[in-house]
């Protein structure tokens, strides 16, 4: 599999890091529940298709991207830069 970094053009997955899913949101503040803060770390969805995922370009540029990515053909829709996903997010509050 080929992720398009938008910094370093297309590489090997063998040079990024998976982290999950790029869609759970930490509750915010310190008076967020203890349940709420369970479900947060240790739930997650295990959907077959289209999700989009956190990857870190340890081998290059060192950047977190979100990738698009079927999970049933490891097909790549889309590679955007972290930064600019949650700067977007920010601003559609």
């Amino acid at each position: 599999m080929r992720i398009r970094c938008p910094y370093c053009g297309a590489r090997d997955n063998g040079e990024f890091s998976y982290l999950g899913d790029a869609a759970p949101r930490r509750p915010e503040g310190m008076a967020a529940e203890p349940a709420q803060m369970f479900d947060y770390v240790y739930l997650r969805d295990n959907p077959a298709g289209a999700i989009r995922e956190l990857w870190y370009h340890a081998a290059g540029c060192r950047s977190w991207l979100v990738v698009t990515r079927d999970t049933r053909t490891h097909a790549i829709a889309g590679v955007a830069a972290a930064r600019d996903v949650a700067l977007a997010r920010e601003a559609g509050r």
